[in-house]
């Protein structure tokens, strides 16, 4: 057995990917939400699966992330973690469960891990929220941070637009990001951020940042599963890369399914006991 072999089977951890930093390694992440596609993906050899609170879009169909509760996230990771084996499994924490409350912020971390399983948990913003980050990492809890266009301040921003374009936006990321570095965050998310922009975070850092609409200059990439198997067509942002077009397929299937049942060729003598 070859050593990428060993390597590829090797539990993802938070050290892990630090090592993979160091040597230029680049960190694949996905988004999963249940038992079956977090083992198949896990299976493909992910790095990093995040449960992300855009199951609130994706698998409830609401228009943003912020009717997520931590009821709802625990749920979808312990599915999540059913499923998985190699991958380092992070979960969000959804607006309301971090913000204002240091302790606040602690309880939610403790229940994600206590009653899902997963290993570390995602939290968006920087320096506004210092106090609950460091009561969560004062547990021995992982967090990754998320900087840039954060989702859960949709209503804030008014647009889910490209972040930090302006001089001073700029340097509060750059200085938010050396910030979670300095209290302990073991990775932080760039989404929807200059190109240039997130190249220079990631060099100034010694962990790990992952992209997504932040350029090919960061450590790692995500994308949600939905959208990079074509289950969402509505959606088709220009940092996007479809690498299934499934919608069709599943239209088709079904249809056939239907089309066999009204006809009565489903079952057949085969498929009866």
């Amino acid at each position: 057995m070859s050593t990428n072999t060993t390597d590829n089977q090797r539990k993802v951890t938070t050290s892990r990917l630090l090592d993979m930093k160091r040597r230029n390694e680049k960190i694949a992440m996905l988004t999963a939400y249940d038992y079956s596609m977090a083992k198949l993906i896990d299976q493909a050899g992910m790095d990093v699966i995040l449960i992300g609170d855009s199951a609130s879009n994706v698998m409830a169909g609401n228009a943003t992330t912020l009717p997520m509760t931590l009821d709802q996230m625990i749920y979808h990771a312990q599915c999540v973690v059913r499923g998985t084996n190699r991958a380092l499994v992070v979960a969000d924490l959804p607006f309301g469960s971090y913000q204002g409350n240091p302790m606040v912020a602690l309880e939610s971390a403790v229940r994600m891990l206590k009653e899902s399983g997963a290993e570390a948990v995602k939290i968006e913003g920087g320096s506004e929220i210092r106090e609950s980050i460091e009561r969560i990492l004062s547990a021995g809890i992982p967090v990754m941070g998320h900087l840039g266009l954060t989702p859960q301040s949709i209503n804030k921003f008014g647009t889910y637009g490209v972040r930090a374009k302006e001089d001073a936006e700029a340097e509060k990321l750059i200085n938010d990001a050396k910030m979670l570095e300095e209290l302990g965050c073991f990775a932080v998310v760039l989404e929807k951020i200059p190109a240039a922009l997130a190249a220079k975070v990631t060099a100034a850092l010694s962990i790990p940042t992952i992209g997504i609409g932040a350029g090919s200059g960061c450590d790692g990439q995500v994308l949600v599963m939905h959208d990079m198997l074509g289950i969402n067509e509505g959606f088709s942002p220009k940092f996007l890369r479809r690498y299934a077009d499934l919608a069709p397929v599943i239209d088709s299937a079904v249809k056939n399914y239907i089309k066999d049942v009204k006809d009565g060729d489903f079952p057949n003598a085969n498929e009866q006991y």
